[in-house]
């Protein structure tokens, strides 16, 4: 049998040095692991972090990429952040500004690469209205409803019934005549006198004058008709009396009115004023110098005789409502109104 050496007891599989080796690589490879998982959040990579563990010189990392945000070209610090404004059209406080991390500290480690962490841009939070302005028409104030011509005058003594409403109403719209405002009435069976007729007819008609300036001894310049009582007076409306006056406060009776309308419009009657006038039972109470005129206004449908057609009452003092009713029949006869149908038009 052969003998063989004795075996040697300084010699082991690993040795002493192999395993502190050993040790130390699991316990290097275990920091590795731990500071590259560990520093996974604040957005490190492995070489940058082995790197910093070393105190040897090591050539400079290349520059990271600057992150540019759809607001500003600087990355927002804390404090930008907290004091920037939100946009104004959003109802709420936007999620990814909450969502921005808050644990960045500018004192800790690395903050080069700290601040280089991009940060959610400041967005306005998603509205179902769209961003862009819409042009906005200025509302359209709703017209004001316009009251019939009928509505729009009322007196109080004045109804819808009145035998002259239509022919009141049409002058006062035509600013012919006015009633009286402090008590809202026309007080249509007034009289009118001669100065207020004058008025009238330079409102209603706009005749050429013909005739020459007339200078009445009792209408002074300063007299409120002055104007009118002139105006009239040259277009051949009115005329004064015989002692070169013209009365104008006196009430004018019906048979002038009727010589006036047609002495201005230069009416002449077609037929004999001895038949046209027997259409009146009063006809004798014509004066002599009216006939002719009276005749020739009844052929032009300009008579109006209310209650009762066949009675003029030519001397009677004219109301303001028959005064209406044969002006705005002149109106008619010189094409310048419709006519009103009235069964106190007299018709011979």
């Amino acid at each position: 049998m052969r003998n063989l050496p004795p075996p040697d007891s300084d010699s082991s599989p690993l040795g002493l040095e192999e395993w502190i080796g050993i040790i130390i690589a699991v316990i290097t490879i275990g920091a590795i692991l731990i500071g590259v998982l560990g520093q996974r959040q604040k957005g490190l990579n492995l070489q940058q972090w082995i790197g910093s563990l070393t105190s040897e010189p090591t050539t400079e990392a290349p520059e990271e990429p600057k992150v540019t945000s759809p607001i500003a070209e600087e990355i927002p610090t804390r404090e930008t952040l907290s004091s920037a404004p939100l946009a104004t059209d959003s109802p709420s406080p936007s999620p990814a500004v909450a969502a921005a991390p808050e644990s960045i500290d500018e004192d800790e480690a690395f903050p080069e690469i700290a601040r280089a962490v991009p940060l959610a841009p400041i967005v306005s939070a998603p509205t179902t209205e769209t961003e862009t302005p819409t042009e906005t028409s200025e509302a359209t104030p709703t017209p004001t409803p316009t009251e019939t011509p009928d509505a729009a005058v009322k007196f109080a003594d004045v109804p819808e019934d009145y035998w002259a409403s239509p022919y009141i109403i049409a002058l006062v719209q035509r600013d012919v005549m006015s009633g009286f405002p402090e008590d809202n009435t026309f007080k249509p069976n007034s009289s009118i006198t001669r100065a207020e007729f004058a008025a009238l007819l330079r409102n209603a008609f706009e005749q050429q004058p013909t005739l020459e300036t007339p200078n009445f001894k009792d209408v002074s310049s300063e007299f409120w008709a002055w104007s009118a009582i002139q105006e009239t007076s040259k277009t051949n409306f009115l005329r004064g009396y015989p002692n070169n006056t013209f009365q104008p406060k006196q009430p004018i009776p019906k048979v002038q009115v009727l010589v006036a309308l047609a002495s201005g419009l230069g009416l002449e009657a077609n037929q004999s004023p001895q038949e046209v006038l027997q259409t009146y039972q009063d006809s004798n109470q014509i004066p002599e110098y009216a006939r002719e005129k009276i005749s020739a206004a009844t052929e032009a449908g300009i008579v109006v005789n209310y209650p009762n057609t066949e009675s003029l009452n030519p001397t009677q003092d004219a109301t303001r409502a028959e005064v209406a009713a044969m002006v705005y029949q002149a109106l008619v006869e010189a094409g310048k109104a419709d006519a009103v149908t009235s069964e106190y038009v007299v018709n011979p």
